[in-house]
């Protein structure tokens, strides 16, 4: 795919996820690994009306080369990428209601979320909570570098979910589905369950591996 084509399925792809509530204002950050480099979606842009031309290009070793100065939170793509060479690009959103389990007090950090459909095993499998850092710190890339090598999908306490896949839909699909997820939790809070049970689970895992 060519340059022209990435920059234009990164705006298209950050307008539909604007345009159906899933980030806000300038809010959340996409990424795209190249041949070469990465391309990044700028600091302070919406991912409503990203104008492909400035999206910013880093070379190998993360230097900005064009475009705009890239994302603040650069380095938590970069860390998600060094502990997973397969993955081709990467989703960042403060999507409200995986925020808002972000921010509950007794979930499992180990694994945020139940098992409670099929494709949310098939696009996420097991969802570990980051601590809280403040935004920029650099003790947050090194946290998601402990658990990026078992895990493509991570969210971070009071903050959102980063989420890597093969491909930017892939990457995508993967970040919608644990939003939906976590939306479906919320409202279940409170009423008997019935998640997926440990069998159902393996079986989704030995049909559908996750890979990234």
């Amino acid at each position: 795919m060519s340059d022209t084509r990435q920059r234009d399925e990164i705006a298209a792809l950050g307008k539909s996820l604007f345009d159906r509530g899933l980030t806000f204002g300038s809010a959340g950050n996409i990424s795209l690994r190249l041949e070469d480099g990465w391309l990044m979606t700028p600091t302070g842009s919406s991912l409503g009306d990203l104008d492909p031309a400035r999206i910013s290009r880093l070379d190998r070793s993360g230097c900005h080369v064009s475009g705009d100065a890239p994302t603040k939170e650069a380095f938590l793509h970069m860390a998600m990428y060094d502990c997973r060479p397969a993955a081709g690009a990467i989703v960042h959103l403060h999507a409200t209601h995986s925020v808002a389990v972000s921010c509950l007090q007794d979930i499992d950090p180990a694994n945020v979320l139940p098992p409670l459909t099929a494709y949310y095993v098939m696009r996420i499998g097991t969802l570990p909570l980051i601590p809280y850092f403040a935004p920029g710190d650099m003790d947050l890339a090194r946290a998601v570098r402990e658990m990026a090598s078992d895990h493509h999908a991570v969210l971070l306490a009071n903050h959102g979910p980063v989420v890597a896949g093969r491909t930017l839909r892939d990457a995508i699909h993967a970040t919608e589905e644990l939003e939906e997820t976590a939306k479906l939790f919320l409202a279940l809070r409170g009423l008997k369950t019935r998640p997926l049970d440990p069998e159902q689970v393996a079986d989704l895992r030995r049909r559908f591996p996750v890979a990234t």
